[in-house]
């Protein structure tokens, strides 16, 4: 174990600087280690940490040290630790790991606190951490959903980096912890950003270097958090993948697209897809032109040209779905639906949602996620 008690003598007064978690009645003192000779301390209760972890409990087992190895009197613990880490386990452990409304500026406590209550065997508050890590990044297409839907406020503005943190910040966790299950919608989140801002990479979460004390803080500037060269292809590789499954969906499904087996519209006269009260004798194709109408406007989206997500199928699938339901077309004198029958209607909702399980189901496999024999 790298955690030692009084391997050495206790570092001099002048070495440490303390935490602002310093209880004056605890008894024991956590230093880490921030650069040759000095430590951040923190001193806090022996029982809290010990009710919580049988790691700590282990650490604090060994005889009392003599007096020359104290720190104002109190026995020490050298851990080696991300001092902010350990500051978010602390104030977990004592104020508790609330999260009131999901905020992306969350991810700095979650990561801390799931780091090191992985390491120290504090299983309530790892418990904690990964029911919102799994909550953000959900494995199930009907999760995901729910986390688009609320990333869309109430102007219809879609801020999904409100809520949850930067993708590259959480890959990177994933990845150091072995978090498989985050990485699919890590990745797919992560190709629907521009080629360019994936290569620039990500801001560490506010917080993530901590300033723990009272001592004014070294103004160094932070570097952005980026993937590895290898992670970026792959990321790439599984944009344009999702995008040539995209235009094969459109091919496949859109193009010159029949109208159902038993459209009501099927025998009847061409007219406009939108015309707002077609008779009988002129509904000829309006079922075949609605398709069309739909196909042009997701090749919009394909381009770019629509809402800047292009490499984001589920979702454009999703509009293809919600345009069957749409009043806000225009026929060039008011606004209407699209006059689609009912039967190619259910048809067509019917391919959406099976393509749209289908892209969910491929997303481990466009960005290299699948281990070899499909384990």
């Amino acid at each position: 174990m790298t955690e030692s008690q009084n391997q050495a003598s206790a570092p001099t007064q002048a070495a440490i600087v303390r935490a602002n978690i310093w209880f004056d009645d605890g008894n024991i003192i956590l230093i880490v280690p921030v650069g040759p000779g000095n430590y951040t301390a923190f001193k806090v209760h022996r029982g809290q940490l010990e009710r919580h972890s049988e790691v700590f409990q282990s650490l604090f087992s060994v005889p009392q040290p003599i007096a020359s190895e104290l720190i104002e009197g109190c026995p020490f613990v050298e851990l080696h630790d991300c001092p902010s880490d350990l500051f978010y386990l602390l104030s977990a452990l004592y104020d508790g790991l609330y999260f009131k409304k999901a905020h992306a500026n969350d991810f700095t406590a979650i990561s801390a606190v799931l780091r090191l209550s992985t390491k120290y065997f504090i299983d309530h508050l790892r418990r904690r951490c990964m029911h919102r890590l799994n909550m953000d990044w959900p494995s199930s297409l009907k999760a995901w959903d729910a986390r688009e839907k609320d990333a869309v406020d109430a102007q219809g503005r879609y801020s999904p980096r409100d809520a949850c943190a930067h993708p590259i910040l959480v890959i990177h966790l994933a990845l150091e912890l072995g978090l498989e299950s985050l990485l699919p919608a890590a990745f797919y989140d992560l190709s629907r950003y521009g080629p360019s801002k994936i290569y620039l990479g990500a801001a560490p979460s506010p917080g993530t270097h901590l300033h723990l004390s009272q001592a004014k803080p070294p103004s160094v500037a932070t570097p952005l958090v980026r993937l590895s060269a290898a992670h970026f292809c792959q990321t790439l590789l599984g944009r344009e993948m999702a995008q040539a499954h995209l235009a094969a969906f459109i091919e496949h499904e859109l193009t010159d697209r029949p109208a159902a087996h038993d459209c009501v519209n099927k025998n009847t006269p061409p007219a406009s897809p939108t015309d707002p009260a077609p008779t009988a004798s002129a509904n000829a194709n309006l079922c075949a032109e609605s398709f069309y109408f739909i196909r042009l406007n997701i090749l919009r989206a394909v381009g770019g040209i629509a809402c800047g997500r292009d490499g984001d199928p589920l979702y454009t699938l999703l509009q293809a779905l919600e345009m069957l339901s749409r009043t806000d077309f225009t026929d060039g004198v008011q606004q209407c639906g699209l006059k689609m029958c009912h039967v190619c209607k259910a048809d067509f909702a019917g391919a959406v949602g099976r393509a749209r399980a289908e892209v969910w189901g491929m997303i481990p496999g466009w960005f290299g996620l699948v281990r070899a024999g499909g384990a």
